[in-house]
């Protein structure tokens, strides 16, 4: 599949505010629990150990930010071909015939290879963002969502020195991760990550 590569500023922007606002960084698909705080109240220190949580600060509610955000991560399976090739000086005569005995590529040979990772959607007419190194050279690119809908997927664009991509689905009415403003987010902040690693549906991190 050729994809068109996308100018890095503009990817680095999708990634840096995906990073700031904090709902959704692929890899890992963070979510930021900033929008999401439970008022609990701390309890008062006692002794003269410095307080680990400071009095009226809340606490993330981390079963909404899922119920909220889980359904707009998705699975990404990408397939296509691969060729297999000795490392240099490593060429010796008579043994491809002893790879294709055992049923093993030779040197020089196309193999099939598969990929799977994690995406978020962005925009509810089928934008998806996800790492490049998944889609990158694939043939077929298939998108499954939380309520088991699959799609074939579009590479709109690539970035690899930011590692982000940009799909399309033809699909209307998705849920969708906000994106924000990266000036918002604080070093020591709670982060929670939801993702889809290995075809597993939405584990929480």
């Amino acid at each position: 599949m050729q994809a068109t590569t996308f100018k890095r500023g503009l990817l680095a922007a999708a990634l840096v505010a995906a990073v700031g606002t904090g709902y959704a960084k692929l890899g890992g698909d963070v979510i930021r629990a900033a929008d999401a705080m439970a008022a609990v109240t701390a309890p008062e220190p006692t002794g003269s150990a410095a307080p680990l949580v400071r009095p009226g600060v809340g606490l993330p509610d981390f079963r909404a930010i899922v119920e909220d955000s889980g359904p707009a991560v998705v699975n990404i399976s990408a397939t296509g071909t691969s060729r297999t090739a000795f490392p240099s000086g490593d060429r010796r005569q008579g043994v491809p015939d002893l790879f294709r005995h055992f049923g093993i590529p030779t040197p020089d040979e196309e193999m099939p290879s598969r990929g799977t990772g994690s995406g978020f959607i962005v925009r509810a007419d089928g934008l998806i963002l996800t790492n490049a190194h998944v889609v990158s050279g694939a043939e077929e690119v298939t998108v499954k969502l939380t309520d088991k809908r699959e799609f074939k997927a579009k590479v709109v664009g690539i970035d690899k020195l930011t590692d982000i991509a940009v799909l399309r689905i033809d699909a209307r009415n998705l849920p969708v991760v906000r994106l924000g403003s990266p000036d918002s987010a604080q070093v020591g902040e709670w982060v929670l990550a939801i993702g889809s690693p290995f075809g597993f549906e939405n584990s929480v991190t």
